[in-house]
């Protein structure tokens, strides 16, 4: 029971980081709707991607290295709102060419999301904290917080296999859905493009400025 509880919890956990709004979203949704379901896939899996490689660093304890160098950090932190920023204007940009029409089916949205990904503060953040605490081996009694009578009923394994692939089947499942519900929705209105694609620009830009401000200001 205890193993189905942590893969279920893994799977929760995995559309908690992939389906709020965020500038990863962004650009599975500019794909999407400009040039179809595998090329939003393809975003998705860029990003996934990204969370492979943080996975992996924080199994080889390089994370927690990173996190006591406030200066690295930074840096990703000022290389990732720039990326964003560049990203914003492409997406803008993007509007004018016809969207689907002139778009090639190559493998720039994965290149694209995996390089915002390894730089997006968000992702960094999680892997720094939450990441690193899901892979230590533990105990958690989720129904314990709430009441005494309840404790050892929905028990959850922290480092435990079962819930590292619980979290990324919830992410696959995620980049799988979300870019086919857009591409359903784009093909019976076509005003639904431009709109997502400016929209998507709106957030990358402003999380650009938001991270960018947090490094350059005091």
């Amino acid at each position: 029971m205890t193993l189905l509880t942590t893969l279920v919890a893994g799977v929760l956990f995995g559309f908690a980081l992939a389906a709020p709004p965020g500038p990863m979203n962004a650009i599975i949704a500019e794909e999407s709707v400009l040039r179809g379901w595998a090329a939003g896939f393809k975003a998705g899996l860029g990003a996934m991607t990204a969370d492979v490689v943080f996975f992996l660093l924080s199994l080889g304890g390089v994370v927690a290295f990173v996190r006591d160098l406030p200066r690295v950090r930074d840096a990703m932190f000022f290389l990732g709102g720039l990326l964003m920023l560049y990203f914003a204007y492409g997406a803008v940009v993007g509007t004018g060419g016809g969207f689907r029409g002139d778009a090639t089916p190559d493998s720039r949205g994965f290149s694209k999301a995996f390089a915002l990904s390894v730089t997006n503060p968000y992702q960094i953040l999680f892997w720094l904290t939450a990441g690193v605490g899901l892979l230590t081996p533990g105990r958690v009694d989720v129904l314990a917080y709430a009441s005494g009578s309840l404790s050892g009923l929905v028990v959850v394994e922290t480092g435990h296999p079962a819930l590292v692939v619980g979290l990324f089947g919830g992410v696959s499942a995620w980049i799988v859905g979300f870019p086919a519900t857009l591409a359903a929705a784009e093909s019976r209105m076509e005003s639904f493009a431009p709109a997502v694609a400016y929209g998507s620009a709106a957030v990358l830009a402003g999380f650009g400025v938001y991270f960018l401000a947090g490094v350059l200001l005091p």
